[in-house]
């Protein structure tokens, strides 16, 4: 860590997990795609940067990244009026990813894992939180692909407390929703969670644990759906309903993403924060799937969200690397 500014040994400790975690999850996907990431080391002259990587054109993802970053100083006004707080400093470090794969049966994916610290002006820390999730967003749906996705982190959550699946899968189907579409969802949902506040030292170390069950469990969550419908045959008409929905995902990021908003706000690296946006999608005036098509099926469960999980089912999917 940098040291001309002043961390927890919670910061330290996080900004070191991400990293090995980046590492893992690359060499996973590097490994079922066959091509590799490409590496971008970022500075951002007000304090920090981050490391970005990218795979592009690759075999079975069309595009992804998955990003570092450890950003501090001076908070921007512009966050001093969010934060509704007076002139201060701040750290703020997290792993992003998203990845879009080439076959529409295949599902995108979102994560993020981020930790916040917010100081005065003599350095002492005033606020600090956790805060992520990860959601999914498939094309065609395949309901044992939903329900294992949701039940790796339902089972991820379990030991820190039975609320909590319940608690931020509701606030995973409310957030990631294109309200000026009626409140259409960008996919199948999946968790999320912010302002997680530890009140002392010891309930800090449980929500940075909170906050490697759930990064660890990402890959055995994603790949094994990729392992299953990486190799479904398709044509233009499937790829041209994965671009439709693409313009949704599109449509959130830029427009009610926190994570997006938060980066462009404080000078973060537009390339990477943009990284998340898919290679190509179509915008067409009023496009509706033909009623009763598996592309309905689709677009009818993202307007109405669903419980995936009836009951505690523990599955578990082993992903060797």
């Amino acid at each position: 860590m940098d040291p001309n500014f002043t961390y927890s040994k919670i910061a330290a400790e996080f900004n070191g997990y991400i990293l090995e975690l980046q590492n893992k999850i690359c060499a996973a996907l590097e490994e079922v795609d066959g091509e590799k990431f490409i590496e971008d080391a970022w500075i951002r002259e007000e304090g920090g940067g981050g490391l970005t990587r990218v795979i592009q054109k690759g075999n079975v993802f069309e595009k992804g990244g998955v990003n570092t970053s450890k950003v501090f100083g001076k908070l921007p006004d512009t966050m001093q009026q969010a934060f509704n707080v007076e002139e201060s400093n701040f750290f703020a470090g997290g792993i992003s990813l998203v990845i879009h794969p080439q076959n529409p049966y295949v599902p995108t994916v979102h994560a993020n894992w981020r930790y916040f610290e917010l100081f005065d002006g003599e350095e002492n820390i005033i606020d600090s939180w956790f805060g992520g999730g990860t959601d999914l967003t498939p094309y065609y749906l395949f309901e044992e692909d939903a329900r294992h996705f949701h039940t790796t982190f339902k089972n991820a959550m379990e030991p820190f407390g039975d609320e909590l699946y319940p608690a931020y899968k509701k606030n995973c189907d409310e957030y990631f929703v294109n309200k000026h579409r009626n409140n259409e969802a960008r996919g199948i949902g999946g968790v999320f969670y912010d302002y997680l506040r530890p009140k002392n030292e010891e309930a800090a170390e449980r929500l940075f644990a909170f906050q490697q069950a759930n990064g660890n469990c990402f890959l055995n969550s994603y790949l094994p759906i990729v392992k299953r419908r990486k190799d479904l045959p398709f044509g233009e008409k499937e790829k041209h309903w994965q671009e439709i929905r693409r313009g949704r995902y599109v449509e959130f990021n830029i427009l009610h993403d926190r994570g997006t908003l938060f980066g462009l706000k404080t000078n973060g690296r537009t390339e990477s924060i943009l990284m998340s946006l898919p290679p190509t999608v179509r915008f067409e005036y009023n496009y509706q799937p033909q009623p009763g098509s598996e592309e309905d099926k689709l677009q009818q469960v993202c307007l109405h969200p669903r419980e995936w999980i009836s009951e505690v089912k523990r599955e578990t999917t082993e992903v060797k690397n």
